[in-house]
């Protein structure tokens, strides 16, 4: 079984920076109604959180390597389950490009320090025709 491998480092303060210039227009663009809720607490939006997010955001695309089309960001979702895992949520044009490419079974790690969020995604690939597995039906 082959697989694919994406990476990304995103620096807290540009999503800071961008959050701070576009406000709502960036966050609406960017980020899922979920990511945002997730990424909230009492005193507001931590952005240490959306950076990491983000990260994973742009490992996806490494990892669906589409060709010179644009892909939502909002099409690519990282949902958070108790206090230490995360997982991705693909629809619309992601979930299809992973589809075209056989990719499933996405794994997705992110972490945030020091001003800068990482993120790594894994997909194993060559998995057409598995009818139950929900990555490949979108």
């Amino acid at each position: 079984m082959a697989v694919r491998v994406g990476i990304d480092l995103v620096s807290v303060e540009s999503v800071r920076e961008s959050i701070r210039d576009h406000g709502d227009r960036y966050l609406n663009r960017i980020y899922t109604e979920t990511e945002l809720h997730d990424c909230r607490t009492a005193q507001g939006l931590v952005p240490e959180r959306l950076a990491a997010r983000f990260a994973a955001k742009e490992a996806v695309l490494k990892v669906l390597r589409p060709t010179d089309e644009a892909i939502p960001f909002h099409t690519m979702g990282v949902i958070r389950h108790g206090p230490g895992w995360v997982e991705l949520e693909l629809s619309g044009r992601a979930a299809a490009l992973a589809a075209d490419a056989g990719l499933g079974d996405l794994t997705l790690s992110i972490a945030h320090e020091n001003g800068y969020a990482s993120a790594i995604v894994i997909a194993e690939s060559g998995l057409r025709n598995r009818p139950n597995d929900p990555m490949l039906n979108p």
